[in-house]
């Protein structure tokens, strides 16, 4: 336990010192907090309330970026290698890089939920205990998913190029960047099978729509088996050394972390629980738009905001 607590101290002072990590875990977030209250939520307090979902969950997701590079980076300078020599367990190092992640990220979050409060008069966040659980579990899971790339890639250059195939579909057909509503059926349909969306549901289910713990519960169980199976998996292809090269075996075994979505990703398809969430959460977040629609205004159907409404009129 000694060991645990040391190592998570030093994980969190080399953290903040490193850029990559310190811009996706604190600088990352806040922007993108700011663009969606301001340019999509037009500083009103039911939508900046309807965002803060996506946008903590892109804080939190964003932690697998910036722990991937770090351990891939202490790897290539030899940093684990002298790790290796004293008696610190791979699982130590692992176990430590997330919790030293989940203490980064905390902070970021409440400053989110400051910002929502004193600058954009949201008056409430839901379900408070839902929230923290979520942010708790999915943090750990996608630290999780941090580990396991860093322990598959051998260069910088490889992890920079895997995390961002993995980064891209994740934000963009998981509702983090753009809500559900606005995605085709076709999306909709593939958004089911990844990890963010899960969180993405799960996070403005509990601060838009107040769900409790129970009403998340398929969201938190697929996180937490994704959690579980992701460690392992990273505990089993750790590396100390980078003279050590990667298994053959060791990229299926990565790609079999993501069995848990595929199989909650089919039962979501036949209950479509989540999208049909996600679609109730989009219209209520639109409804104050509705009592001031003026008569040559219109609503877009797939856009939240008020445009001009140019069809001619009917003279009769």
């Amino acid at each position: 336990m000694s060991n645990l607590a040391s190592l998570t101290r030093m994980r969190i002072q080399l953290a903040l010192r490193n850029k990559m990590f310190f811009f996706f875990s604190v600088i990352f977030p806040l922007v993108m907090f700011f663009v969606f209250s301001f340019i999509f939520a037009k500083s009103y307090p039911l939508r900046v309330r309807f965002y803060l979902g996506p946008v903590i969950a892109l804080n939190v997701m964003g932690s697998f970026w910036g722990l991937s590079a770090m351990l891939v980076m202490f790897r290539e300078q030899g940093i684990l290698r002298r790790f290796h020599v004293t008696p610190v367990t791979a699982t130590d190092m692992l176990a430590s890089s997330i919790i030293a992640n989940y203490v980064l990220t905390l902070p970021t979050v409440f400053l989110e939920l400051l910002f929502a409060r004193m600058i954009f008069h949201v008056n409430t966040f839901g379900d408070p205990l839902a929230l923290f659980v979520l942010v708790t579990v999915g943090t750990i899971s996608f630290a999780s998913l941090g580990l396991v790339v860093a322990s598959i890639t051998n260069t910088m250059q490889e992890t920079q190029v895997l995390n961002q195939l993995i980064w891209l579909p994740l934000i963009f057909l998981s509702g983090a960047t753009l809500p559900m509503g606005y995605l085709p059926k076709s999306a909709q349909n593939l958004s089911v099978f990844l990890p963010a969306t899960y969180l993405v549901s799960g996070l403005q289910n509990a601060v838009f729509s107040a769900f409790p713990v129970r009403r998340i519960v398929v969201q938190l169980v697929a996180l937490a088996v994704w959690a579980v199976l992701s460690f392992f998996v990273a505990a089993q292809l750790f590396r100390w050394e980078p003279e050590v090269k990667v298994p053959r075996r060791a990229k299926l075994w990565a790609a079999a972390t993501a069995l848990p979505f595929f199989f909650f990703g089919i039962w979501e398809s036949q209950n479509r629980q989540m999208l049909d969430q996600a679609q109730a959460a989009f219209r209520s977040a639109d409804e104050p738009a509705s009592p001031i629609r003026h008569p040559n205004l219109q609503l877009h159907p797939c856009k939240p905001f008020l445009i001009p409404n140019t069809r001619p009129r009917n003279p009769n």
